[in-house]
């Protein structure tokens, strides 16, 4: 009888420790998955590699702070290879397989166009935080970087009365070069310009000389310039050759990760960009300083760190706000949206595009420094939302 009671007290103690015992519901949540679609190959990875800086700075603060509903961030990484099928089986990828919630990038015009359609078909959010030439408006698409209205339209008016309205534009034989430059042309002829020259590389160039002398020969002022990769490499050649002594650059798409580079050459070059790592402004220090320490040794910060930082920070307001991980709950909430960023209060237009602050910048020395800070600049993305 004793030995019998002693096993009732045990069993019931048992049951005590099960009842105060921690429940599922107090081990480690589920993480949510995100995707990111970027090119760690193939051209531009120096923009993907800036671009996932920035992500894993917001996940780090996100996951500091509790995570997202209680639940942390975990980003998921694939390579698009700058080329847009490898970017199409890479979303395809991270949304069946890894479940994202959704997915971020890509940096490319091309393997944008080749996503928003995925993002369509899998009801998935793609947060694109890379300047562009607008005109893509889909529910499932939200644009964190400028479009042509915020760095185009600021541009041409600033180098048109400093240095001159006669322009040459020179570009890589791609989508984005193209179309930002059927969009300058009429602008510079609405300031009194003219467009003198145009001409596009094919990417294999590595001599930059004749296209030298085909823009001193034309006399323009202004070159306005949209090379990336290794078509950059015709900014020292032009400067070596002293073409820059009389012609101007007014570079689109132009940051700090960009400057290292030209070693030195093409001093004065001018760029509108959302973000200044040199400003004095304390936030943007603060994040700037944030960003280095995360880095590697002598990995330069540039806005692209910021835009792609903002994707994650208006994600985790908008599921928030919606008080659920539901995909469409959370792009119903994130339309109309405020966000805080290092540079001032980004706000998600009912188009899916941001109204941000922007700044004429210039090169100098090894930095790209503030000429003027221009303020808040509502997007005109040159489309229009759908009704569902």
């Amino acid at each position: 009888m004793r030995r019998r009671s002693i096993c009732c007290l045990m069993f019931a103690l048992l049951l005590c420790f099960a009842a105060v015992r921690p429940s599922a519901a107090a081990e480690p949540a589920d993480p949510i998955r995100i995707g990111a679609v970027l090119p760690f190959s193939g051209g531009v990875e120096l923009y993907g590699q800036q671009a996932k800086l920035g992500l894993d700075l917001a996940a780090a603060e996100i996951n500091a702070a509790g995570g997202i509903l209680g639940r942390p961030v975990k980003l998921i990484y694939a390579d698009d290879k700058t080329n847009p099928d490898a970017a199409a089986d890479a979303m395809r990828l991270l949304v069946e397989k890894d479940g994202a919630l959704a997915v971020v990038g890509p940096i490319t015009s091309r393997n944008l166009n080749a996503l928003v359609p995925l993002a369509e078909s899998f009801k998935t959010p793609l947060l694109y935080a890379t300047n562009y030439e607008g005109g893509k408006c889909s529910r499932y698409l939200f644009a964190f970087g400028a479009v042509p209205n915020q760095e185009l339209g600021q541009l041409l008016p600033y180098m048109t009365q400093t240095f001159g309205n006669s322009y040459f534009q020179l570009g890589a034989d791609r989508v984005w070069p193209h179309q930002m430059f059927d969009i300058a042309q009429p602008l510079i002829e609405q300031l009194g310009g003219k467009v003198v020259g145009t001409k596009y590389t094919l990417g294999t160039e590595t001599d930059f000389s004749p296209i030298i002398k085909d823009v001193a020969a034309s006399k323009a002022k202004v070159l306005l310039f949209a090379l990336k990769g290794d078509g950059m490499d015709f900014i020292r050649q032009a400067d070596d050759a002293g073409l820059l002594k009389d012609i101007t650059v007014a570079f689109l798409g132009l940051s700090e990760v960009d400057l290292g580079i030209f070693r030195g050459k093409g001093q004065n070059m001018v760029a509108v960009v959302p973000a200044v790592a040199a400003s004095e402004d304390p936030a943007v220090k603060a994040f700037v300083a944030k960003a280095r320490a995360a880095a590697r040794p002598g990995v330069a910060v540039s806005n692209y760190v910021m835009t792609h930082y903002n994707t994650l920070i208006a994600l985790k307001a908008a599921a928030e706000k919606a008080g659920k991980l539901d995909k469409e709950a959370i792009i119903d909430a994130m339309a109309g949206l405020a966000i805080p960023s290092p540079t001032g209060p980004v706000t998600i237009g009912h188009d899916h595009h941001v109204a941000m602050s922007m700044f004429i910048a210039k090169t100098q020395g090894t930095d790209l420094v503030q000429v003027r800070a221009l303020g808040a600049i509502a997007p005109q993305p040159g489309c229009k939302l759908a009704d569902r």
